[in-house]
C-alpha cells in the first residue's frame, strides 16, 4: 500500500509583542512610550511639565496579598504596592504609566492619596526627557541591578539602608 503524502504545517508569523499604550484618561500631559536606555521601554514627556505637577496616575488590576505573591514571581512584572493589603499590577488594565522606569535620581515621586497612585513632578521635566521615579525596593530581598546612568546610582534598585 502507498504511503500517504502528509503535507508539512505552513509555518506560522511570529507576532511581535504589542506596543505599549497610554490611556489618555490617565494622562495629565503629553506624554508617549518609546524605548529606553534604561529598561525596555520608557516614557517621555512631549512637552514641558512644570514643577510639583501631577503627570499620570497608575492603574491597573488590584491584586491581594495571595496574588501579588504568585504574579510577583513571575521575570518581568508591573506591581506597585497601593497598602498592606492591596496590588495594582499595571499589566492588566495599565494607564501606562507602568513604564515608567526605575531611576536613583528620578524626576517623578509617587503620592497615594485616596487609593490612587499618583506620580508627581518632582522638578521642572523638559520635552523629550524620560520619565523616572526610585522604586524603593526594600533592602531585605533580593538585590536588582540598576542600569539608570545617574551620577548618584546606586547600583541596585534597592535602597541600601
Amino acid at each position: 500500500m502507498p504511503s500517504k503524502k502528509v503535507k508539512a504545517p505552513e509555518p506560522v508569523e511570529k507576532q511581535s509583542p504589542a506596543t505599549p499604550q497610554i490611556n489618555p484618561k490617565y494622562a495629565f500631559f503629553k506624554l508617549k512610550i518609546a524605548p529606553s536606555e534604561i529598561h525596555r521601554w520608557g516614557l517621555y514627556a512631549m512637552e514641558d511639565i512644570p514643577r510639583r505637577r501631577k503627570v499620570m496616575e497608575y492603574t491597573g488590576e488590584r491584586c491581594n496579598r495571595k496574588e501579588t505573591r504568585i504574579r510577583g514571581e513571575a521575570d518581568l512584572n508591573y506591581l506597585f504596592t497601593l497598602n498592606s493589603y492591596w496590588t495594582l499590577d499595571g499589566s492588566v488594565g495599565g494607564s501606562g504609566a507602568e513604564y515608567i522606569n526605575h531611576c536613583c535620581d528620578p524626576n517623578l515621586y509617587a503620592w497615594v492619596f485616596k487609593g490612587h497612585i499618583l506620580y508627581m513632578t518632582m522638578r521642572p521635566i523638559k520635552k523629550g526627557e524620560e520619565l523616572t521615579i526610585d522604586y524603593h525596593f526594600d533592602k531585605d530581598v533580593p538585590p536588582v541591578p540598576c542600569s539608570c546612568g545617574a551620577k548618584t546610582c546606586r547600583g541596585t534598585i534597592n535602597l541600601l539602608e
